[in-house]
């Protein structure tokens, strides 16, 4: 059994925030001790060519897990293909009031409310400096919560100037479900604006750096498809680099019965899978291969994972599976995906 398998049952007695952020503090002093264990690199076979990066293997880390960049190493020797941290916000923000996150054991799901708890993005640029890593980085960017909607392009100008010099791509959120209005940003005319900002200050940026990074959108499951034609006429007009379906949803369909179900905030994992799926298809269909679909939403599985490539996804990104099933999902998946077998495990320190 995996060190997380020893854990959970000692983490899953705690309340759930508190354990998420013990389980990243154990893991970052496994790495630093060396006893962490990570994949053997995957097979060239593996690797994948999207937004114009090289992607080592298709498996990544949605954003949420490491807000402010903290545990990047660690989460990286897990054999993650590339890993997503923020959202960041231009100033710090403590979220909602907790409790604010609950584990819906049965459905393999959770429900959070965080709101964009962060240090801000200063500290996230700072952490991001302090990590060794050099693989490929995602950085998610939002708005402070009582930034008001007309000024919402403000604020993530002002992370994508600070995160540009750092990030392989910069993800744009406009879909948590736990920032007053920030969904109201997927509607036509709030899009245009926003998506016409981003891109002359992307631009602007790759001239002053010599180098571009790629935008990407991520969108609510909670869309019909009507809604998202619109979003997807929108990226290709702007030529976004790509989209990431999906994120939480609002939706309790199938849990509606179970503890914490009634708790405000987005459901993931397992029962967010089938409707996640859907988006990824009717999103890719829409597109018609203008740009790439990141798929997230729960997967828990390999066959998860390759539903949502066969749904239309280049890469996919794992989060409330990963909590529940730990570090075995990801090289499943991988595994998966790559139609490889990786070998055995090395320690952190060999594999880099």
């Amino acid at each position: 059994m995996s060190w997380y398998g020893l854990l959970r049952p000692l983490l899953f007695a705690l309340e759930a925030e508190t354990a998420h952020h013990l389980t990243l503090v154990a893991l970052r002093e496994l790495h630093r001790m060396g006893l962490s264990s990570a994949a053997a690199p995957a097979p060239d076979t593996c690797g994948r060519d999207v937004m114009g990066i090289r992607f080592p293997n298709p498996v990544g880390l949605a954003a949420g897990l490491d807000k402010n960049g903290e545990f990047i190493d660690a989460l990286a020797a897990l054999g993650f293909g590339f890993i997503e941290i923020g959202t960041v916000t231009p100033r710090p923000q403590p979220g909602n009031p907790p409790p604010r996150l609950f584990r819906l054991r049965e459905a393999r799901a959770l429900i959070n409310r965080l709101g964009f708890n962060n240090g801000g993005v200063d500290r996230l640029v700072e952490n991001v400096g302090l990590a060794a890593y050099r693989g490929v980085l995602g950085i998610n960017i939002g708005k402070n919560a009582d930034t008001p909607l007309e000024r919402a392009a403000d604020d993530y100008l002002a992370c994508l100037r600070k995160v540009y010099p750092l990030a392989s791509y910069v993800t744009v959120n406009i879909s948590s479900p736990n920032t007053q209005r920030l969904r109201e940003l997927q509607q036509a005319d709030e899009l245009e604006r926003l998506l016409g900002a981003l891109k002359r200050e992307q631009r602007t940026l790759a001239r002053a750096h010599g180098r571009h990074v790629p935008l990407a959108v991520k969108i609510a499951p909670d869309l019909d498809p009507a809604q998202v034609g619109a979003v997807a006429d929108a990226l290709r007009r702007h030529e976004i680099e790509a989209a990431i379906a999906t994120n939480t949803t609002l939706a309790r369909d199938g849990v509606s019965e179970l503890p914490h179900a009634a708790e405000a905030g987005g459901l993931s994992g397992a029962p967010l899978a089938a409707r996640s799926t859907a988006v990824v298809r009717e999103l890719a269909s829409a597109l018609a291969g203008a740009l790439p679909v990141i798929g997230v939403g729960g997967i828990t599985s390999a066959a998860d994972a390759r539903e949502k490539i066969a749904a239309g996804a280049q890469l996919v990104q794992l989060y409330t599976g990963l909590i529940y099933r730990g570090p075995e999902l990801v090289r499943e998946c991988i595994e998966a995906l790559c139609g490889d077998r990786i070998g055995p495990q090395l320690d952190t320190d060999e594999h880099r």
